[in-house]
């Protein structure tokens, strides 16, 4: 039995899956931030070259 819960601890499929999400969540923040940054500046431009028209 001992075995067995030592097995189960020493599986790293888990881990990895923590990682990965952990990566992902990471990567998603950071894009939201950006495009919200660039976004209102975006705004900005496309609105001025309309007005410029």
């Amino acid at each position: 039995m001992l075995d067995s819960i030592l097995s189960r601890l020493a599986r790293e499929e888990g881990q990895a899956l923590v990682e990965y999400a952990l990566i992902i969540s990471l990567i998603a923040i950071v894009t939201v931030s950006v495009l919200s940054l660039i976004g209102t500046n975006l705004v900005d431009i496309f609105n001025g070259a309309a007005g410029s028209l």
